[in-house]
């Protein structure tokens, strides 16, 4: 990671207490009053995945090629071998409670892109659509997950009913939810994680047409739907920028989660990059946490603040299905960003690489971690970043100088 970090001296809320330069550290700690935060990308717990746990939905899919979401535990079968079934709640998460249990994150965050409903009104006219049984919610807290993001293209696939349905059981088992709600107003609020005795992160969430969210979507003052953006405009930043000041306090951590552009390609376009910087240095975030490409996409750090434009799946039922192969979808990153509160500014980020296999997600091979050491090297040059792996296969990300000087 970055050496040492230098204080800014004009953040808004900054107290006279956060002097000190935070030390450097080793890849696997962090100062004590720091904030970690694990961010996860799409997190596909329906159709396969849902079958294979205790409590399996009516199997029926409405796409063009699958009729059931049996179909899909049989490609993975088939790529893998047998599966446990039923498997119990944590099976689905693997390693990645080993990962959890070393780094201990204050907050973890993911895109939930699944319906937990079991109702059968599936949105008309889309292809494809995903829930999981409310009965199988504790996969989720079986990983301590603290906050779903809900602005996507699948929290409505079994219509408003599904939504519902979804935000009451998330809140049942206290998992926080943003970016969709019974209205406007509902899903626009922030998600505010309490960290006792450190701070707090607030978390908003968009997500753009660009994604697949249809207009239709969106909620309005009298309809439930999902918080979607209609352009990247300074306008836009602005609006961004008076909700966070209205809510922003001492040693809060303010993240913005997007779903925005396609399923495949590295690609990061001009207006993209453009907005993720305006909300860093405009609209007061501290970091941009973006999803919807199937495979993670290059880093940049933007004024010492950290822009994931894209995490990648990191759980799904795509195992055996042929198509864009050199993309490596079944390649996943774990992100744990490390933010000094006081300064809100970046200590560290290391991610630990994954492998989703039998429906699980799974330590990565050396080979497999090199793979995706190179792709983010490759992708973060423009950015200036680089990621140098260790003995135990986590990336750590440099930035900066030190990237320039590593080259």
């Amino acid at each position: 990671m970055l050496g040492l970090l230098t204080p800014k001296s004009a953040l808004p809320g900054r107290s006279d207490a956060c002097v000190a330069l935070p030390q450097a550290k080793s890849h696997l700690a962090g100062d004590a009053d720091a904030i970690t935060i694990f961010l996860g990308g799409d997190v596909m717990i329906g159709r396969g995945i849902d079958q294979v746990l205790p409590h399996p939905s009516d199997p029926r899919l409405y796409e063009p090629l699958m009729k059931t979401a049996h179909d899909y535990v049989e490609l993975a079968v088939k790529a893998s071998g047998p599966l446990p079934a039923p498997v119990d709640f944590a099976y689905i998460w693997g390693d990645a409670l080993d990962a959890f249990a070393r780094f201990v994150p204050d907050a973890r965050l993911i895109n939930l892109e699944t319906a937990v409903t079991t109702s059968d009104a599936y949105w008309p006219g889309k292809g494809i659509h995903y829930r999981v049984h409310p009965a199988n919610i504790p996969c989720l807290t079986a990983a301590h997950i603290d906050c779903c993001v809900l602005s996507n293209n699948h929290v409505l696939d079994w219509g408003y009913a599904g939504l519902t349905e979804t935000l009451a059981t998330l809140r049942n088992v206290h998992v926080q939810t943003v970016g969709a709600g019974c209205n406007l107003t509902a899903a626009e609020a922030p998600a505010v994680l309490d960290i006792p005795g450190k701070g707090r992160v607030l978390v908003w969430a968009f997500g753009t047409d660009t994604s697949g969210i249809p207009r239709s979507w969106a909620a309005t003052p009298e309809k439930p739907g999902v918080h979607l953006l209609t352009d990247l405009s300074e306008t836009t930043v602005r609006e961004i920028a008076d909700k966070v000041q209205a809510h922003k306090q001492d040693r809060d951590i303010v993240v913005v989660s997007l779903h925005w552009g396609g399923n495949w390609g590295y690609s990061v376009p001009a207006k993209q990059r453009r907005f993720a910087q305006q909300l860093l240095d405009v609209a007061g975030v501290d970091i941009v946490h973006g999803h919807s490409s199937h495979h993670p996409k290059g880093i940049e750090v933007f004024r010492e603040k950290p822009i994931l434009y894209g995490c990648g799946d990191l759980l799904n039922d795509y195992e055996g299905i042929s198509g864009y192969e050199a993309f490596r979808g079944d390649l996943a990153l774990m992100y744990f960003v490390t933010m000094d509160p006081c300064t809100r500014t970046l200590q560290g980020l290391t991610m630990t690489p994954m492998q989703c296999k039998r429906l699980r997600v799974n330590h990565t091979p050396t080979a497999e971690a090199q793979w995706l050491q190179d792709m983010l090297n490759r992708e973060g040059r423009k950015f200036g970043t680089r990621a140098v792996m260790h003995e135990d296969h986590t990336l750590t990300l440099q930035w900066g100088a030190k990237t320039t000087a590593s080259h």
